[in-house]
């Protein structure tokens, strides 16, 4: 324990400091795993409206000097690229799906001929025939 004023101060500066750091932080570690749970859960349109939020609160950590400047690049490009797949991977899937539903419907058209309405044949025009009408 300091026994010099200005020491003193210095320690009650620094534990108020502390605080406010780890409540940055916590703040940027929690919106992260807000974004990632979006992801996780599926929910594509919440989690791309939860970026633009996610980037502010980790550009404000790093404007107050909590974080550096790279570390947050690296953030937020994993969370950009963590969306990029997720959506990738959804579009995928619905082309397969989509491909799967045609392949289906031309099974059933291949196993299942439709049945044709049987028009009525027109008698044949031999040659004689065209020249007696004529």
């Amino acid at each position: 324990m300091p026994n010099i004023k200005s020491a003193k101060k210095r320690v009650a500066v620094t534990e108020k400091k502390n605080t406010q750091n780890k409540m940055i932080k916590s703040a940027v570690k929690t919106a992260v795993k807000k974004y990632n749970a979006l992801l996780a859960a599926g929910d594509l349109a919440g989690a791309e409206k939860l970026l633009p939020e996610t980037v502010s609160v980790i550009d404000s950590a790093v404007s107050k000097g909590i974080l550096h400047k790279n570390n947050a690049a690296n953030k937020k490009s994993a969370l950009a690229k963590n969306l990029n797949s997720a959506k990738a991977a959804a579009e995928k899937a619905a082309a397969e799906e989509k491909a799967a539903a045609k392949e289906e419907a031309k099974e059933e058209a291949k196993a299942a001929p439709a049945a044709e309405p049987v028009a009525e044949e027109k008698p044949k025009r031999t040659r004689k025939k065209k020249a007696d009408a004529e």
